[in-house]
């Protein structure tokens, strides 16, 4: 007997939906109709970690040393007019503080009152998780639907949005109704159902009535909410689900839209949005499956799905050292250091990766951050191999080189960050969380960038609205690239790099590939771009060459630079990276093109944190000629 969620799934796949790595792998097992007898039930459904001993107990130091310090104080209160300001002058940022500083305080406390059994800190949670369902909306404003529609500036209440923020709230409760459930139930008898019956109508229930959330991927642009906000509603699920049909159907419907997300994954592994979102998106994809494996018992396993061992080895081929890492897209070259490093680490144990083990392992803080979602918290403290790891030194691999998204990374020695490092990236420019920056290099001092991706700006209205190309940074004309006759590059997925080709060798890397895709200009056949690490002499060159069917205006190659820039002659500039380390010289031909420097004063909070007050943009203005070429050459200040 075939259920109706099961020929809902055929219907789908029938309709072109095909079976991704999971699903093509688990066949029926992940079935709703398989499922009903292959999950554990809502009290083992959820691994449980054991929060006494000397390994947590050190583990929860900075958070039991934060939660004690704010209990007393009056909790976070996100207002109407935080909420109305995203609608009126675009600013998430204020709203969004007040919900996730409400939520982490939930998790502290949640984490003290099962580390320590005291009614003080169980009072403390019921205060949070009351407070929590008490909110309007679980909805961030920049996601609310009902808004947009009815043109208010509040949320509607009985309309709840699924978004990234009540997909967390709804895991949120699910792990602290798990760690603290009948202690609860003694002390503030009602409340589970309470938010049983919340998660339910706000999160579980939308989930499976309606298919045409975006974020589902069904009309093929996966992202990273998919695995995000499924992989919460698998914990959801799980946990405040009543056993049966409809709990097997939500679990199979978010182990569909994690396997979506997989086999939108390139071969490789790689992440359009950029490492800062492999956090968010891969990570979150490994964290669903281990709470996948462990609900049923090891029936579902994913350790040796190709894609997912390939993505496991993402983070450490984009690190360019120390706190550094390429940032092509919305990421930044100097993300937030406290991750979820304990995930990748397992999943490097499992793969049997120790390159993946040491690159965790070197940024093992040894205390769980007091800002930790709960159920990354629980989980590191289950971890005794992650939380017992000695120090290790990041692998700084030689070069990697990730076809799905054309990215390139090379450094002059393995093992090392010492010298320059060099990192290309190919592509289009209708990737996710997309900049029109097709043939954009960076170029690392040391691990440090000089020539560098701006990254991101605060996250406003503006950011994925229709004026989003209007932000410089997103601009081509804020990268590494150039300029073709007063023309930047285009944005669409047509624009994009052509007949990329790569050697890579123990004497360089190189890549070369023809821009001219990217540029919406009459006449132009070919440009090439061939940016190439020397290992032999530990320089960077990137040289451009073109070819038009006629002469015109002139061109610009430009280079955006960070630090202290300081031009000392014709063709030279000397930039400092951020940090006081070696400088890098940046030298070209000036008979061949003219050099000017224009300062980019800089007071968005994001980018003055990754870059300082100000970034340079080096402008090599080239003639109008039919053809000709440029070679610009970047090495170490001796």
């Amino acid at each position: 007997m075939t259920s109706t969620a099961a020929r809902g799934s055929r219907v789908r796949l029938a309709e072109g939906v095909a079976p991704g790595p999971l699903l093509g792998r688990w066949g029926t097992t992940a079935s709703p109709d398989a499922l009903i007898g292959v999950l554990a039930p809502p009290g083992r459904a959820l691994p449980l970690p054991s929060l006494s001993g000397e390994p947590p107990a050190r583990a929860l130091e900075r958070v039991r040393e934060r939660a004690e310090a704010e209990r007393g104080s009056p909790w976070p209160q996100p207002l109407a007019t935080q909420y109305a300001g995203y609608f009126r002058d675009g600013d998430r940022t204020v709203y969004e503080s007040g919900v996730f500083g409400r939520q982490e305080r939930l998790t502290r406390a949640v984490l003290m009152a099962a580390a320590n059994g005291s009614d003080e800190w169980l009072d403390e949670a019921a205060d949070g998780i009351v407070l929590v369902c008490e909110q309007s909306s679980w909805c961030w404003p920049a996601h609310e639907e009902s808004c947009r529609s009815r043109g208010t500036v509040v949320p509607d209440p009985a309309a709840p949005c699924l978004d990234l923020g009540a997909g967390d709230v709804a895991a949120q409760l699910a792990w602290a109704d798990h760690m603290l459930g009948e202690r609860l139930d003694e002390r503030f008898p009602g409340l589970r159902d309470r938010l049983r019956a919340e998660v339910r109508w706000r999160v579980l229930e939308p989930f499976t009535r309606r298919r045409d959330w975006h974020w589902l991927g069904l009309d093929g642009r996966v992202h990273n909410w998919c695995p995000w906000i499924c992989g919460n509603v698998l914990v959801a699920a799980l946990r405040l689900a009543e056993p049966g049909a409809e709990r097997a159907r939500q679990v199979a419907l978010a182990i569909e839209g994690l396997d979506r997300y997989l086999a939108a994954l390139p071969g490789d592994g790689s992440v359009d949005e950029g490492y800062e979102y492999w956090w968010n998106g891969a990570c979150r994809a490994l964290e669903a499956l281990d709470v996948l494996e462990h609900a049923t018992s090891g029936e579902l396993r994913a350790a040796d799905v190709p894609v997912v061992r390939e993505t496991v080895r993402f983070p450490y081929r984009m690190h360019l050292g120390g706190a550094w890492y390429v940032n092509f897209a919305d990421a930044r070259a100097l993300p937030p250091p406290e991750q979820p490093w304990h995930v990748l680490h397992r999943w490097a144990r499992r793969i049997g990766d120790p390159d993946g083990m040491r690159h965790a392992a070197a940024h093992r803080a040894g205390t769980v951050t007091p800002a930790a979602e709960l159920g990354r918290a629980l989980s590191e403290l289950a971890d005794t191999t992650w939380l017992e790891a000695g120090p290790a030194g990041p692998p700084l691999v030689a070069s990697a080189w990730l076809p799905g998204t054309q990215v390139g990374v090379a450094r002059t020695a393995h093992g090392t960050d010492r010298g320059l490092a060099l990192a290309v990236k190919g592509g289009h420019n209708d990737e996710n969380h997309n900049h029109n920056d097709v043939g954009s290099v960076v170029v690392a001092v040391d691990g440090t960038p000089a020539v560098v991706d701006a990254g991101r700006p605060t996250y406003t209205a503006r950011t994925f609205g229709p004026d989003r190309y209007a932000i410089w940074t997103m601009r081509s004309g804020w990268h590494s690239v150039p300029e073709v006759r007063g023309t930047p590059q285009g944005q669409g997925a047509s624009f994009s790099a052509r007949d990329v080709a790569v050697a890579d060798g123990p004497d360089a890397f190189q890549v070369r590939l023809d821009l001219a895709g990217a540029y919406p200009v009459e006449g132009l056949e070919r440009w090439w771009r061939t940016a190439r690490l020397d290992r032999e002499d530990g320089g960077v060159t990137i040289e451009d060459s073109w070819a038009f069917t006629d002469a015109g205006p002139p061109s610009e190659v430009r280079f955006l630079l960070s630090g202290q820039v300081r031009r000392d002659a014709p063709g030279r500039v000397t930039i400092r990276p951020p940090g006081g380390g070696r400088a890098a010289v940046l030298s070209w031909d000036p008979e061949r093109a003219a050099g000017s420097l224009t300062e980019r004063a800089l007071d968005d909070p994001l980018l003055v944190a990754v870059w300082g007050d100000r970034l340079t943009r080096l402008r090599l203005e080239l003639p109008g000629t039919a053809s000709g070429s440029l070679l610009v050459r970047v090495e170490v200040r001796p």
